[in-house]
């Protein structure tokens, strides 16, 4: 609509200079609906509960439980009950914060507009505009809705929330837009929920709610649903394969007792303990309350992280797409260079005259005004104060000195500015503006306190001097002056120029390079202009050849597997809509990449949301780019970033640690379990003590492995491949290999409790053993010993999972504090459903002797001893 003619468009909506009847303002309301915009519905707690339970080792879980409900096993219905509850209770405080975006939006919107209806202006809630009403504008308002301009006199509107333009744009209602223009470039146009900060003007609403910019914004962000992260997605698929392979070894089982002519009611039990002894019940808790700890560190790392599975995400980035304005930059307008006495002098070396006229006048000649935190006025303008500031320069008491008296404001029409001050000599009018509307006005020229008739020579460095400054991407700004107590723009004398820019953080360099080193590459996706964008990226080291910038409209003509393959190269997308920015993260995630977006305006929040991770700005961050992103920096330092993938990395390293532990601790337990029953011996374990060993003996060493520190040299490798299993890089041969290991120990208890009631026993003479352990007191205490085997055994194993290359003797245990813990709790535990009456009738348990107790310890360090001979091994495998 930017591209259609005042008139076209009131005739378009049936409109005039008096704006609408009343009447028909009602008939477009009732027809299009209210100007805001609905947030959707959340889920409600029953549909999160049932997505929880539909977990596979949830499902499992339930079914083992009910099939003890059947044979009367109530303790066990109680125990697997309980831990539903408790992994239940943990993913739902998981799913946590309820989406709060389209809620923001709202707050967003105008609360009241000035309006034309039936000829008279009238102050009325936004929500009750509607297509075709003639709305009026002034400084300090926001804009309700979408319009089309009708009227500006020097219009200026701050933008910079819904399009990344670092400074306001000066809006011509008589401007010729293009039909593809980009929303930067729609000058003729003004967007719901943007500020006036200058001037005044009028225009006809051309979209309201869900029809405006901010309302595609809403919508792009409604129907982007939660995608699961890569570790929620290998937690899933291990879920998976425990569903099947506890079904097919249960099938098995019952293939084998049927076979060996068992009784079917024991089976079913048994049944039930392998179904046990396949899930890690514990494993939900663990991760959740380990990612919740590395949530916690962020904190201190200036991080809040909204949902808990982003915190492992970082550690996968292989991409961070970054806004320009306020994340890479300060988002305030900074004088860089000064052209002064004739020369080109960068801002803050030598040569820049404190007291001269250059610095004088431009403070002068503005109307911004910054009293410690307090600033107001137009970015360029603050720019100039805070370059007096900076030159000891404070405009108070150059004010006090130069009392205005005199002055001409600025409009579009003539680029200018000038003020009149009076002085000791008398008069001076300052006139600061555009190079070339500037230049034309001036016949002299100062320059090392002295004025000469200005030679088209001079003109020519001056305007030379200007190009290399644009080129920098510096917005340059031109002073003259004259010594005259009229308002005059004519006869000038040149002073000088100044080049501004909103500046790169100083420490984003440094995390660019950091991050590169890491494999991980920045991009940076704004709404700025080309040039702007592109000597940023240069500076900041994110890109180096022009080649390298590719443009909205560019992004707009090629189709998405072209653009899939650019996107490898590109590093700076310049003059992009938020639906550009959308499909440039998704053409990056089309070729496998992790992706995270860095952004704080509302034009980011789709973006935000279409990441794998959306990280948002805590200070300068709109309510809708922090609520669309899975983090928020709280000191909008990018270098936060970098620190926040590191952890990311971390973490996923200690959680694969917890993941391979616990499944290793059940595999012994499944392994220990299928065995005996398939060589006829009775079960080692009963459910009750796979469930004690699952949830109190393995919980807490899992938590220990998933809070130790983080190994060296994490961010001098690359990113993991988001794809790559659990098991990958010989973590499926360790869980084999420990899983063998902690069964072979497991199942040693009942040769040796048949051993010590027949001496002469052969550890193959099963048939012998069966019959010894047929004695009810025999089987208890062989099973007793397995147990705590089991349990002890899978706590020493713990102390090797820190780090596979290591000795535990030299692995520095005592800096992990809960591992230590762990180990004296969990061993106390195992006394006491060994040793105390009461425990070891719910355990059906017996108790041992100090010579079972030695025994038990002995077998249990089967997996250290095996640990230390890898690592001897590896040692001389690297030395020969």
């Amino acid at each position: 609509m930017g591209n259609q003619s005042i008139e076209e468009i009131i005739k378009e909506w049936d409109t005039s200079e008096n704006g609408l009847s009343k009447d028909e303002a009602k008939k477009r309301l009732e027809r299009d609906g209210r100007n805001e915009l609905k947030a959707a519905k959340p889920p409600t707690i029953w549909q999160r509960i049932f997505e929880q339970l539909r977990e596979p080792m949830t499902i499992i879980l339930l079914v083992a439980m009910i099939v003890s409900m059947i044979l009367r096993e109530y303790s066990d219905v109680v125990i697997i009950a309980c831990v539903i509850l408790i992994n239940l209770t943990v993913g739902l405080v998981q799913q946590g914060k309820a989406e709060r975006a389209l809620a923001a939006l709202q707050k967003m919107s105008s609360p009241t507009a000035l309006v034309r209806r039936d000829g008279v202006v009238e102050e009325i809630p936004s929500v009750e505009l509607v297509v075709g009403d003639w709305v009026e504008l002034e400084a300090g308002r926001i804009i309700p809705a979408d319009l089309r301009l009708v009227e500006t006199a020097d219009l200026s509107v701050e933008e910079s929330a819904l399009t990344g333009e670092s400074v306001p744009v000066q809006k011509d209602a008589k401007a010729d837009i293009k039909e593809d223009a980009t929303l930067g470039d729609r000058i003729n146009m003004g967007f719901m929920s943007t500020i006036v900060t200058y001037g005044r003007g009028a225009g006809v609403v051309a979209g309201t709610g869900k029809g405006t910019e901010i309302g595609k914004i809403s919508t792009m962000i409604e129907s982007k649903g939660e995608e699961l992260t890569p570790l929620q997605k290998r937690l899933a698929d291990l879920g998976k394969i425990l569903g099947i392979g506890t079904v097919m070894i249960c099938l098995l089982l019952f293939g084998i007792a049927y076979l060996q002519d068992r009784d079917m009611v024991e089976m079913l039990m048994t049944a039930i303990s392998l179904a046990v002894a396949a899930v890690p019940e514990g494993l939900p808790a663990v991760v959740t309350i380990v990612l919740a700890i590395g949530v916690q560190r962020m904190v201190k790392e200036n991080s809040i992280v909204r949902r808990l599975p982003a915190v492992e995400t970082l550690g996968a980035v292989s991409v961070v797409c970054t806004d320009k304005t306020g994340t890479l930059t300060q988002n305030v307008m900074s004088i860089r260079s000064v052209y002064q006495n004739q020369r080109l002098i960068p801002m803050g070396e030598a040569g820049v005259e404190a007291n001269g006229d250059l610095i004088r006048g431009m403070v002068l000649c503005c109307d911004a005004s910054v009293e410690g935190d307090h600033r107001i006025g137009d970015p360029t303008e603050l720019a100039l104060v805070d370059m007096g500031i900076l030159m000891g320069v404070r405009k108070p008491d150059l004010e006090k000195e130069y009392p205005r008296v005199n002055e001409r404001p600025f409009d579009s029409g003539r680029k200018l500015m000038t003020t009149v001050h009076q002085a000791d000599f008398g008069f001076v009018a300052y006139t600061k503006g555009a190079v070339d509307v500037l230049l034309d006005r001036c016949i002299s020229i100062q320059s090392d306190g002295e004025q000469r008739s200005i030679t088209d020579e001079d003109r020519k460095i001056i305007l030379d001097a200007a190009s290399q400054m644009s080129k920098q991407a510096l917005r340059v700004l031109a002073l003259a002056k004259r010594e005259d107590k009229e308002v005059e723009e004519e006869s000038l004398i040149f002073v000088g120029l100044v080049g501004m820019m909103d500046p790169p953080r100083e420490e984003a360099k440094s995390a660019v390079e950091r991050l590169r080193k890491a494999g991980v590459a920045t991009v940076m996706i704004t709404g700025d202009h080309r040039d702007t964008a592109l000597a940023i990226a240069k500076e900041l080291g994110i890109a180096e050849r022009e080649e390298q910038c590719m443009t909205g409209q560019e992004v707009e003509a090629v189709e998405a597997a072209e653009l899939q393959s650019r996107v490898e190269k590109v590093r700076v997308f310049a003059r992009v809509s938020p639906e550009h920015k959308v499909r440039i993260v998704e053409a990056f995630r089309a070729t496998g990449k992790i992706v995270s977006m860095t952004g704080d305006g509302v034009n980011d929040a789709p973006s935000l949301k279409s990441a794998d991770i959306g990280v948002a700005m805590g200070i300068t961050g709109t309510d809708v780019a922090k609520n669309a992103s899975d983090m928020i920096l709280t000191d909008d330092n990018f270098t936060t970033i970098e620190k926040a993938v590191e952890e990311g990395r971390g973490i996923y390293h200690n959680i694969r640690k917890t993941v391979l532990f616990l499944l290793s601790s059940n595999l012994g337990e499944v392994v220990a379990m299928f065995t005996a029953i398939a060589v006829g011996l009775p079960a080692p374990l009963l459910a009750v003590h796979i469930l004690w060993v699952n949830l109190v003996t393995d919980t807490l060493p899992a938590l220990a492995l998933g809070i130790d520190g983080k190994p060296r040299g994490l961010m001098e490798k690359p990113p993991r491949d988001p794809k790559a299993s659990l098991f990958a890089d010989g973590g499926g041969m360790n869980i084999i290999l420990y899983g063998c290991l902690i069964a072979i120990g497991t199942l040693s208890a009942f040769y040796l409790v048949a051993k010590g009631v027949s001496p002469s026993l052969k550890i193959f003479e099963i048939r012998r053993m069966t019959e010894i352990l047929s004695h009810p007191a025999y089987l208890m205490k062989a099973q007793t010993l397995a147990f705590s085997i089991l349990a002890l055994s899978q706590l020493m194993y713990a102390t090797t999972m820190r780090d596979h290359a290591v000795s535990v003797f030299g692995s520095k245990l005592y800096q992990n504090r809960l591992m230590i813990f762990a180990i004296l709790f969990g061993i106390s535990a195992q006394v006491l459903v060994t040793e105390v009456p009461f425990f070891t009738q719910a355990f059906h348990t017996s108790p041992l002797s100090f010579k079972d107790w030695g025994i038990v310890i002995a077998v249990s360090l089967l997996p250290v001893a095996v640990h230390e001979i890898q690592v001897i091994g590896k040692r001389l495998f690297r030395n020969s």
